[in-house]
């Protein structure tokens, strides 16, 4: 079975409920009709005003049977909801009036369904930034407990059978944090390894990726690389990790044997951490394109309640992976 296969199947064996917070784009109405009728959700909420949504409907012939629709601004829990955001931001100089204001944004008003368990999950983006979902999800949501970094992961499948899972690995940060300090690149390696479990069913085996391997070379760059190592150590997260390490040491045992001897995570790699996003990103493009993998995300990882972002130019079929990626990963939350 395939990755998205796997997705669907597992949001199908105990489907959540989910918001969408633009609810007046035409893909995320049609999204949600799918959604629905193949059984991946329990119920999806649409925000939005209810005639733009209903017009926008019947103009692309969708069916909004059984789909919730919410207009943030006039609803029965517009109180309740800003109450609890001025709680979570009176330390930042909120007011409960702002606060009334503010929580009619759609992205917040989504979060906030999350945080206090009206719904199980959020999918947005199709019509904000990255920025903008990131802010609603880490100003209400928050980070996962012992966790302060937000990021992203991508995953790779497709690629030669010996590498990974069957061909497939999680690849990460390779979205949001572009130059992360050691504290924050062992947030990001810890929640990488969790994806791993959540996405590919592996126990996690990790390598933090460096120009690099065991001294080989000296510089800042490596010796952040070294510090994540050391701060995991002292963590012990409970998943096999080494670094420094170069590409082909993490994934060639017998390179690895000439330059790191005794690695726990010999042949057994399934997550690659880079030290930025410049080598992340550039490194799951070029994976993607000359090597003819297929990159499932970004999906966010770090919060403390299933969260995902989507591209502004994404597909149907994108935004319902998306999603279907994110109910999955309730599964576990």
């Amino acid at each position: 079975m395939d990755f998205v296969s796997e997705m669907k199947a597992k949001a199908a064996s105990s489907p959540k409920r989910l918001v969408l917070p633009e609810g007046t784009d035409e893909r995320i109405i049609r999204t949600a009709r799918i959604l629905l009728d193949e059984k991946l959700a329990a119920s999806v909420t649409l925000l939005g005003k209810i005639t733009d949504i209903q017009e926008i409907a019947v103009a692309e012939g969708v069916d909004l049977d059984g789909i919730n629709i919410i207009h943030p601004g006039i609803d029965t829990h517009l109180d309740k909801y800003s109450e609890e955001y001025y709680q979570l931001r009176k330390n930042k100089g909120m007011t409960l009036e702002q606060a009334k204001i503010d929580i009619t944004e759609s992205l917040r008003w989504g979060a906030m369904m999350v945080y206090l368990g009206d719904a199980d999950a959020i999918v947005a983006g199709a019509l904000h930034t990255t920025g903008d979902v990131l802010r609603a999800g880490l100003s209400i949501i928050g980070t996962s407990p012992g966790i302060k970094t937000a990021s992203s992961c991508f995953v790779m499948t497709g690629m030669d059978s010996q590498y990974g899972k069957g061909g497939s690995m999680i690849f990460s940060d390779c979205a949001v944090v572009p130059d992360p300090l050691a504290e924050q690149l062992a947030d990001i390696t810890e929640c990488a390894a969790q994806s791993c479990r959540e996405y590919l069913s592996a126990d996690p085996v990790v390598a933090l990726l460096s120009f690099s391997t065991k001294g080989s070379a000296k510089h800042d760059l490596v010796d952040k690389v070294l510090n994540t190592v050391e701060i995991l150590e002292k963590r012990n997260p409970g998943f096999a990790f080494d670094g420094e390490l170069q590409a082909d040491s993490a994934l060639v045992p017998s390179v690895l044997d000439k330059k790191a001897p005794g690695s726990p995570i010999r042949g057994k790699v399934n997550v690659l951490v880079f030290p930025d996003l410049n080598s992340g990103n550039i490194s799951y493009k070029l994976v993607q394109r000359l090597g003819k993998a297929q990159a499932f995300g970004p999906f966010l990882q770090g919060f403390a309640k299933p969260i995902s972002d989507l591209s502004r130019g994404a597909s149907v079929d994108e935004i319902v992976i998306t999603c279907a990626v994110t109910l999955a990963k309730c599964q576990s939350a």
